[in-house]
């Protein structure tokens, strides 16, 4: 007997360090950076323009999704963390309910475990949820080891392609710090680049996968994660990009570890890092677009909810920093568009938005019972237009700090006990700290960020 499922397929979309205003449905992107896949899927749904992350590191950021719960209640608050295994995945709870449930790409529910296995499918992956696994290395992950830890590895491997990948990473690390010296182009050719590997087995998955089972696939790429190395196919297009200029800023009401971070790159070194950034970036989109592509022959697009989103941002030069694990606007605020049945068209939405909320959002969308006793809450209600709001403010905490941010402003408190305030509506840089003349605010913020966070869970 033959079967077609008429349930909806959820494909869900998630770079690794992409911020918010880096692709073409921002406002402010770079006018010379191309991404037409997603603002055609910002054309066809709903593009969230204020969705933050909760932990804005990696491991405890993916952990969070994973699980719909606050990640720092679960012990997670850097990326030395597993997913702890009592606590139910919504991966699991789809799986429960009848979809097949892929991921093609990084996970980092085990980020300490550096062997992924030769498929990507160890077995703690089925545990989580996952029925069709492939797993693979981080980017730093994969260029730090001269042996293979997974399936990309394996492939470059047996390319002959290993050990020239794993040399540059070692050369770009010596060479003074992965961001002033290590922002070249790859040493791999365009196809063998790991987003390449990780789109082209993302199509496979939807050209191949039977429809009689509906199913989840969860595309993790790991770009456009530093070091800045898009292949030079994609670097060329930007070598004389004009970028837009980084903040200025004097640090003067920053804490003394956040300053001890900054990075001392002239403003073309900054410009030559974005550049690059925004080739990882166009290189992914082209990967977006083939999996659309596979989606419309099998005639499966109009029956398929979409989410791009990423996991954290980027700083980018921003206030002299680069990386992630702080709570400014760069490295909180990260892309989220939602696409597919029953979502109009071509709307944006300023509602606060945190990456938990994906998690019962999925089960909403697939009418999969939500997952208990979760602080994620569901954006189906903004999605389909039977509301207007959503939350009154975004959290976030890592073992460094824990933040608050509301429509109008952001409190950051540091483990030291240092405190900054910012007036995002006059100050959306981030530049002068208000909180000593601003006290009772200071108070007032506190105590609701505090009463965000429930017991711990493990």
């Amino acid at each position: 007997m033959n079967r077609k499922t008429d349930r909806p397929n959820v494909l869900f979309i998630m770079s690794d360090q992409h911020r918010y205003d880096y692709m073409e449905p921002a406002a402010d992107a770079p006018d010379a950076l191309k991404t037409p896949n997603l603002r055609r899927l910002a054309e066809t749904g709903m593009n969230f323009t204020h969705c933050t992350v909760n932990a804005p590191v990696c491991a405890p950021s993916r952990i969070g999704l994973a699980s719909g719960i606050q990640p720092s209640r679960l012990g997670s608050l850097g990326n030395g963390s597993f997913y702890p295994t009592a606590i139910p995945t919504y991966y699991q709870q789809l799986r429960d309910h009848g979809y097949r449930v892929g991921c093609v790409g990084k996970l980092d529910l085990a980020k300490p475990d550096g062997y992924n296995g030769r498929y990507g499918d160890r077995p703690r992956s089925y545990n989580w949820g996952f029925t069709h696994p492939e797993e693979c290395e981080g980017k730093m992950h994969a260029g730090r080891s001269a042996t293979p830890i997974g399936p990309y590895t394996h492939y470059l491997e047996e390319k002959g392609l290993l050990q020239k990948f794993h040399q540059d990473y070692r050369n770009r690390s010596s060479s003074g710090g992965w961001i002033k010296n290590g922002s070249y182009d790859s040493v791999l050719p365009t196809e063998d680049f790991e987003d390449s590997y990780i789109g082209r087995r993302a199509t496979e998955f939807i050209e191949n996968i039977p429809d009689d089972f509906p199913w989840h696939l969860f595309v993790s790429f790991v770009g456009p994660h530093d070091p800045f190395d898009p292949p030079t196919e994609y670097g060329d297009k930007y070598r004389q990009s004009s970028m837009p200029q980084a903040i200025v800023d004097d640090m003067e009401g920053k804490p003394d570890w956040v300053k001890k971070r900054t990075v001392n790159l002239t403003p073309e070194e900054i410009a030559i890092t974005r550049r690059q950034y925004c080739a990882a970036t166009e290189l992914i989109d082209y990967q977006i677009g083939n999996m659309l592509y596979a989606l419309e022959t099998r005639g499966m697009l109009e029956n398929t909810y979409i989410i791009y989103s990423s996991d954290h941002g980027e700083m980018l030069g921003d206030h002299g920093l680069y990386t992630k694990s702080l709570a400014y606007e760069a490295s909180l605020r990260v892309p989220l568009i939602v696409t597919g049945p029953g979502i109009e068209p071509n709307r944006n939405s300023n509602e606060l938005v945190e990456l938990i909320d994906i998690n019962p959002t999925i089960c909403n969308l697939v009418d999969v019972p939500v997952l208990e006793n979760i602080d994620g809450q569901s954006i189906v209600p903004v999605l389909r237009d039977e509301t207007q709001t959503h939350r009154n403010e975004t959290v976030s905490r890592l073992q460094s700090f824990t933040c608050i941010r509301t429509q109008t402003h952001k409190l950051i408190e540091s483990r030291d006990g240092f405190v900054e305030l910012y007036n995002l509506e006059d100050d959306p840089n981030e530049l002068n700290n208000i909180a000593d003349k601003e006290q009772t605010l200071v108070k007032e913020l506190r105590s609701l960020m505090e009463s965000r966070y429930g017991p711990s869970l493990v």
